[in-house]
C-alpha cells in the first residue's frame, strides 16, 4: 500500500505543478560585376531585384546589401538594348515582403518536447562628366542619381570597355574582359554605376539605395553571367511581375531555384503600382543560391508556366492542451495511472475480505 500511496502522491504533485503554472505561466552582385577602387574590398551579401515585364519592355529595380571597406565602388550590368536609369523606390521591397509573407499555422504534438513543460519553464511555441567617346566605347548617357554616378555605355570589344573603366579610376579584374565577350558578340549595351556615399570617407555598408533600369526586351532576361567572377557564394532574391507566373528555364549553374510565392495581385497600389501599373498582375518570388559562382554559365531567361498559386506555410509547434492549458498527455498518463492504482486497491481490498484458505472453489456435495 505504501507504494500505491507514493504513486498517487506523484500524480497529485504533477497535477498541482501544472495547475500552479497556469496561474503564472513562463513563456551577390548577381546581375553584374562589383568593382571597388584600388586597394579596397567590397562584397555583396545579398541582391534583391524586382522585375516587371509587359512582353516588350523590362524594368529591373535592384537593391544590394554590401560589406567591406570600400568608400567608392562600381558595378556593371549588361543590357540587351538602350537603358533608362533612375532611382528606385525602397518601399517596393517592403510591399512585396508584406504581400508574400508566409501563412502562419499551428501544428500540435502530443508528447512534451524539450521546450515544453516539465522539461522547460513554460510550454514553448515552438558625379557625372559630359558624354564622350573613346576608341571602342561610346558614352550614350551620364547622370548623377543620389549616391550614384551612372554611365550608359556601348562597346565594340571588352578590352576597350576595360580601358574606359580603368581610366575612370576603377581597378578592373583581369577575368572580366573574357566574361564580357559574350555580351559584346551579341551587341548588348552596359550600365556602369559608380557608387560613392554623399558623406566624405563613408564606407559602403548595408542596404544601398535601389536603382531602376528600363530597357526594351522581347523576352524576360535577368543578366547573371558576370556573377561567375564572384569569390564567395551568392544569393539571389528575384520578384517577377508579369501577366503570368514566370520561372527560370534552367538553374544556370546554381542550386535549383525555389519559388517562395506565386499569386495574382488584383489591385496593385503604392510602390508596386509604381512599377507594374494598377492592372492585375501575377507575382512570382524566387530564391536561388550559388555556392560556386564560377559555375554560372548563362543569364536567367524566364518562361511562362501555369498560373498555379503558391504560398509558403510556417508552422508553430505547440503542445496539445485542454481546459486552459493542461497538457493532454498529462491527463492521459495521469488518468491511466490512476485507473491502475484504483484497480490495484480494489484487488487488495477483495483479497483482504476473502477468508483465509478460501480458494474460491465450492463443493458440489
Amino acid at each position: 500500500m505504501r507504494g500505491t500511496h507514493r504513486i498517487l502522491t506523484t500524480i497529485v504533485a504533477l497535477l498541482a505543478l501544472q495547475l500552479g503554472s497556469l496561474v503564472a505561466p513562463a513563456y551577390a552582385c548577381g546581375c553584374g560585376a562589383m568593382i571597388p577602387s584600388k586597394s579596397e574590398r567590397i562584397g555583396v551579401d545579398r541582391e534583391e531585384s524586382a522585375v516587371h515585364w509587359d512582353g516588350s519592355t523590362e524594368t529591373i529595380v535592384m537593391r544590394f546589401n554590401v560589406h567591406g571597406d570600400a568608400r567608392h565602388a562600381a558595378w556593371i550590368m549588361p543590357v540587351p538594348s538602350r537603358a533608362d536609369v533612375t532611382l528606385g523606390d525602397p518601399a517596393l521591397f517592403d510591399e512585396i515582403e508584406r504581400l508574400t509573407e508566409p501563412e502562419q499555422r499551428d501544428r500540435f504534438h502530443f508528447w512534451p518536447r524539450e521546450d515544453d513543460w516539465p522539461f522547460a519553464g513554460g510550454y514553448g511555441d515552438g558625379a557625372g562628366a559630359q558624354p564622350g567617346r573613346g576608341a571602342g566605347v561610346g558614352v550614350v548617357g551620364r547622370e548623377r542619381l543620389g549616391p550614384f554616378d551612372v554611365a550608359r555605355l556601348t562597346a565594340t570589344d571588352p578590352e576597350a570597355l576595360g580601358d574606359w573603366l580603368r581610366s575612370h579610376g576603377f581597378e578592373l579584374p583581369d577575368r572580366l574582359t573574357g566574361a564580357l565577350q559574350p555580351y559584346v558578340d551579341r551587341k548588348w549595351e552596359y550600365v556602369a554605376v559608380r557608387l560613392a556615399p554623399e558623406e566624405k570617407d563613408t564606407v559602403l555598408q548595408g542596404e544601398l539605395t535601389p536603382l531602376r533600369i528600363t530597357f526594351a526586351s522581347p523576352e524576360l532576361v535577368y543578366p547573371m553571367r558576370l556573377s561567375r567572377l564572384a569569390a564567395n557564394s551568392q544569393t539571389l532574391g528575384l520578384s517577377i511581375l508579369a501577366d503570368h507566373r514566370m520561372e527560370p528555364r534552367s538553374a544556370i549553374g546554381g542550386d535549383r531555384p525555389e519559388v517562395t510565392f506565386a499569386g495574382r495581385i488584383e489591385r496593385p497600389d503604392g510602390a508596386l503600382a509604381g512599377l507594374a501599373g494598377r492592372r492585375p498582375v501575377h507575382l512570382t518570388v524566387m530564391e536561388q543560391e550559388f555556392p560556386n559562382p564560377a559555375r554560372i554559365d548563362d543569364d536567367h531567361r524566364l518562361r511562362t508556366v501555369a498560373d498555379t498559386p503558391y504560398r509558403q506555410v510556417e508552422y508553430t509547434d505547440r503542445l496539445l492542451t485542454v481546459a486552459g492549458g493542461i497538457p493532454v498527455w498529462l491527463l492521459t498518463v495521469g488518468g491511466g495511472l490512476l485507473l491502475v492504482v484504483v484497480a490495484a486497491l480494489l484487488l487488495v481490498r477483495v483479497a483482504r475480505r476473502r477468508p483465509a484458505g478460501d480458494t474460491g472453489v465450492r463443493s458440489m456435495t
